[in-house]
């Protein structure tokens, strides 16, 4: 069988009927920004079924604009922390009481290239610029986007969030309980005790303001910028922007975007960390960078973003890093501590990362550099298969097997080279 029909029928293997889960028992649900990379892949065989997938999360947004990073529509106990942990959430839908890094609106302006494309815009657009809007009131600190709990960065137990981590409690009230995610795969590349507690403290916390967002920013215990989420959004806001003015919206919708960009690009500077040459995580409370260069550092790119230097010592970064692995883009810096090659986010290479990377990286004319990143991933898929992660220095497929947003993302590099062979 062809690595393109596996990766259809994978993706149909985890469909649960207009929404697909990322992988069966690890993730039985529909996660946020994996959906918009499965829409990306799904939509190079099947549109319609692709547009449900955009449909399908975004019935999950809350009325302030936020869509949480996992929508529950069962309560399946092979998964922890389930609906009944978060408490009473504000969607239609029990869901997480946190977001994930806004990546769809790059994709429904990618996929809606078509004759129905219009229409298609039309219909999702004032649910994206919603949600947006929630970022950049609900979540933003001193003109910072900010994010309130690792989860929500999507780099659930980067070394980075430990800066915050560390300044935390652990709530002294927690209530007991299990963790699932130890039961399907290695313990020992999962995030520790120590780490889940504090997890579950801010959940606590959230729950107990009622998920009220803008006290759960400004008083919660967790407050760190993240490069992942802002250079996200910073692009998402682009391509809102590029979509606002094809539809012709008015300009009071118009200028909010521009002055939402402008925000974003002038706080791009607080997540340089000179001394790394590279843009980091940061404490905001303390101001206190993080230590090693991750998979979101060269998303400076993707975004558009970044000054000429920073982008220089950005590469050179990336250049150093590629002789250290065989697989490029660890999600940790292989020179800083607490790089574990297996270990979720302190090592292994993300598909979507290298994905998202490897695009803005040839956008930007750094095309040998963005080829290193796609090999890097096609190479492990071709070795292993489609993995959640993959092991930068063997190839070898990490954490959850059968995973949706690998396959989406085969199929999606698949069809940009037949086009690009075309061309």
């Amino acid at each position: 069988m062809s690595l393109k029909q596996l990766a259809i029928d994978t993706l149909a293997k985890n469909d649960r009927g207009g929404f697909t889960i990322p992988t069966a028992g690890l993730y039985p649900y529909q996660w946020n920004w994996d959906s918009a990379f499965v829409a990306l892949g799904i939509a190079t065989y099947d549109m319609d079924r692709a547009w449900a997938e955009v449909t399908s999360l975004i019935a999950g947004q809350w009325p302030d604009g936020m869509i949480p990073s996992i929508i529950f529509r069962s309560d399946d106990p092979s998964y922890f922390p389930g609906p009944s942990r978060w408490g009473k959430t504000l969607g239609t839908i029990p869901s997480t009481g946190v977001s994930q890094p806004p990546v769809l609106a790059t994709v429904v302006r990618q996929i809606t290239r078509d004759s129905q494309g219009p229409a298609r815009r039309a219909q999702v657009f004032d649910a994206l610029f919603a949600w947006h809007k929630w970022y950049h009131d609900a979540r933003t600190v001193d003109g910072i986007v900010a994010t309130v709990h690792p989860w929500e960065t999507g780099r659930d137990n980067c070394p980075e969030w430990n800066i915050g981590l560390d300044l935390m409690e652990v709530a002294p009230d927690l209530p007991p309980y299990k963790r699932m995610d130890n039961t399907h795969v290695d313990p020992r590349f999962r995030p520790t005790k120590e780490q889940y507690d504090k997890y579950l403290s801010i959940i606590h916390f959230g729950d107990s303001i009622g998920w009220d967002q803008r006290r759960l920013t400004d008083e919660g215990p967790f407050l760190m910028a993240d490069p992942n989420i802002h250079f996200i959004l910073l692009r998402a806001d682009k391509d809102l922007l590029a979509m606002a003015e094809g539809m012709r919206k008015p300009a009071a919708v118009t200028d909010q975007i521009r002055a939402w960009i402008a925000k974003g690009e002038a706080a791009t500077d607080y997540l340089w960390n000179d001394a790394l040459g590279a843009f980091t995580a940061r404490e905001i409370r303390t101001g206190q960078y993080s230590d090693g260069f991750s998979n979101c550092s060269a998303l400076c790119f993707y975004a558009d973003s970044g000054t000429e230097d920073q982008r220089r010592r950005t590469v050179e970064n990336m250049m150093r890093i590629s002789g250290k692995v065989a697989h490029m883009l660890p999600s940790w810096d292989p020179d800083a501590p607490a790089f574990e090659a297996q270990r979720y986010w302190c090592g292994p290479i993300w598909p979507q990362m290298n994905y998202m990377t490897a695009q803005g990286l040839s956008e930007q004319g750094y095309e040998s550099l963005a080829q290193d990143v796609r090999d890097g991933l096609l190479d492990a898929i071709e070795k292993s298969g489609f993995w959640e992660c993959f092991n930068p220095l063997t190839g070898e497929g990490c954490v959850g097997a059968d995973f949706s947003w690998t396959a989406a993302i085969w199929l999606s590099w698949l069809q940009e080279t037949k086009q690009s062979d075309v061309a």
